[in-house]
């Protein structure tokens, strides 16, 4: 039965980075056209726009943190 409970744990760490990074692939697509747009029209706004598109990366770090949790805290544990 630990063996189920593995598995599904490892779907799960999987699933945590699999989404996130699905999630912030379609926010960078429509961020990046945006950010891309606002600096041809202003150059100025590079800055703004970088800092723009950085931040759905926080999403994939987050969903990173999960899976590790759940591969080295929680399955350890069983």
């Amino acid at each position: 039965m630990a063996d189920i409970n593995v598995g599904l744990i490892a779907l799960a760490a999987a699933l945590a980075v699999g989404l996130t990074g699905i999630a912030t692939a379609i926010a960078e697509k429509h961020i990046g056209s945006a950010a891309v747009g606002a600096i041809a029209e202003k150059e100025e706004l590079f800055g703004k726009a970088l800092i723009l598109t950085v931040i759905p990366e926080t999403i994939v770090i987050f969903g990173l943190a999960v899976g590790l949790i759940l591969l080295f805290v929680v399955i350890p544990g069983l």
